[in-house]
């Protein structure tokens, strides 16, 4: 049974400090990177990005949905709002355009990162995309017949000899009308041999065209249980409470080469140094408060509230917060003013972007921040002013904030930290 208090995340106060986090302890899961949205000559791949934007709105929303029935609204950020669905038709490209570890391969061009995970006895193999900002599992079904699942891996239960049908559905629906839903299955389940007996996820009979052209099969999301749509614990709380992980810790290193999500503990071979620790401040999501965004060493923006999310390469704030940072681009302009991205010049791409949450500060890198050009002298950045719903004062960083840093997620001291790459 789902409940309420369980959800309640422990008061842990954490300092800007260094903080041990069970290194070297853990399984590592490889996966390769995603490409982004910049082609293979240079160009800003705009719809993609769109594409990505309404996948992040909706993603959100469901969230926020999930938050409000499990834990009330009480639980949302100040200024926090359901947004309507997003629709990719009528938010579509602007006049513009005329693991102990789990190896991750990067598909879809830097939006997703994925692994692979088996499903049932014996295992069924998936492609699955590893999501900080989601809380469930969902895989295509056998029942399936979809043209969106015809290139995916389908479950069967059939085959399974753990697995056990449960009552209810999962629901999520995406901005181009369809939904991903399905029924509710618990199954042993296992990532870089970490296996769960008895997690709940549903084999879904209806996948979303936003889904259908991807190369991952599913999702398994790593955030909290607080916006579970399944109103259940999500896999890593799983193998912790199981003793499949000695730590509730994991770790993500997303780079163009040698990506690795690290389950139980940080793999001391990607990092030097510390890693420095904050506390969670939100329910549900992996939330960072007191943050202040710099561009070199002029601060534009301090005490917001910031969410890390796998999921997503875009760093989304609220748009009057991504105006006043773009002010302080030199010719930086308004490219997307629906989507919410700036061009800048080509020639002097940004390399002193920074968020930091009282300690050091953490750069976003040149090449991280381009997302390519859209004219022979002009550029898109990374930071997008976007209206997600998760809070006025709230931003989100996706991977484009989290190349740059080994980013530590540990469920134990209830904080996220950061530590610098080898």
């Amino acid at each position: 049974m789902f409940v309420q208090s369980s959800l309640i995340t422990l008061a842990l106060v954490l300092s800007a400090t260094a903080s041990p986090m069970a290194e070297g302890m853990g399984t590592r899961i490889p996966f390769e990177k995603r490409n982004g949205f910049t082609t293979s000559g240079g160009r800003f791949d705009h719809a993609r990005a769109v594409r990505q934007v309404v996948r992040d709105r909706n993603k959100h929303r469901n969230n926020l949905l999930n938050l409000q029935r499990n834990m009330g609204r009480q639980a949302f950020n100040e200024g926090a709002h359901i947004r309507p669905v997003a629709n990719y038709s009528s938010t579509h490209e602007s006049g513009n355009d005329k693991r102990q570890a789990e190896a991750l391969t990067d598909e879809g061009g830097d939006q997703y990162w994925a692994g692979n995970i088996a499903i049932g006895t014996p295992g069924q193999t998936f492609l699955i995309d590893f999501d900080t900002g989601s809380a469930d599992l969902w895989v295509p079904s056998l029942n399936c017949t979809s043209s969106y699942c015809s290139n995916k891996h389908k479950y069967n239960p059939a085959s399974s000899s753990s697995e056990t049908r449960k009552s209810g559905t999962f629901s999520i629906k995406y901005g181009d009308g369809s939904t991903v839903s399905g029924p509710v299955y618990t199954d042993t389940v296992s990532v870089a041999g970490v296996s769960v007996k008895n997690q709940y996820f549903s084999p879904v009979n209806t996948l979303s065209a936003m889904f259908g052209s991807e190369a991952d099969d599913g999702i398994l999301g790593l955030a909290f249980p607080a916006i579970s749509n399944l109103r259940q614990s999500p896999f890593f709380n799983s193998a912790k409470s199981q003793g499949a992980v000695k730590n509730g810790v994991f770790a993500f290193k997303l780079a163009k080469s040698g990506s690795e999500l690290y389950l139980g503990g940080t793999d001391t071979s990607l990092y030097s140094g510390s890693i420095e620790s904050h506390s969670v401040t939100g329910s549900g999501f992996w939330q960072l408060g007191n943050a202040k965004l710099s561009v070199g060493t002029k601060t534009i923006e301090s005490g917001v509230q910031t969410i890390i999310d796998s999921g997503t390469t875009i760093i989304y704030g609220p748009p009057s917060q991504v105006s006043a940072f773009y002010k302080s681009i030199p010719n930086s302009k308004v490219y997307d003013s629906e989507n919410g991205f700036y061009s800048f010049p080509c020639s002097s791409v940004p390399s002193n972007v920074a968020f930091s949450w009282g300690g050091q500060q953490w750069t976003i890198s040149a090449a991280n921040f381009n997302f390519g050009r859209v004219s022979s002298t002009m550029c898109i950045g990374a930071i997008a002013g976007q209206d997600l719903g998760l809070g006025s004062n709230t931003w989100l960083l996706g991977d484009s904030f989290m190349k740059n840093v080994y980013t530590v997620f540990s469920f134990d001291q209830n904080s996220v930290g950061f530590a610098k790459l080898k």
